[in-house]
């Protein structure tokens, strides 16, 4: 089970840091990544992290927001710099291990400019 939170309305230019909370689920060894929908578009991927710390980001979010992880607290999170009202969209949080993948419930991130 994935649990989401910590979006928000925040001014262009602001920051929000996101967390999700893992249980139920070998989170060390998970792949584990923020996704966003915004609407009227599809989900896409924001960034992503290993079990053994590496990162990617989409090209949109690079310089911006860090992607990290703490295995003994099973938390992932999203820490989001230098918002921008493009940013505006759901974030879900996402883990794969083993061929099974799961979702968050999505929390609300509002950047007004």
């Amino acid at each position: 089970q994935l649990q989401a939170f910590g979006g928000g309305l925040v001014q262009a230019g602001g920051s929000l840091r996101l967390s999700c909370a893992a249980s139920g689920m070998p989170f060390s060894f998970a792949y584990m990544a923020w996704y966003r929908q915004a609407p009227g578009k599809q989900r896409e991927l924001v960034a992503g992290i290993t079990s053994g710390g590496s990162t990617n980001y989409a090209d949109p979010v690079k310089g911006r927001f860090t992607i990290s992880r703490d295995n003994a607290r099973n938390t992932m999170y999203l820490q989001m710099n230098s918002l921008k009202p493009q940013d505006t969209a759901v974030y879900y949080c996402n883990s794969k291990f083993n061929l099974r993948v799961s979702w968050g419930q999505g929390t609300q991130v509002t950047v007004s400019s």
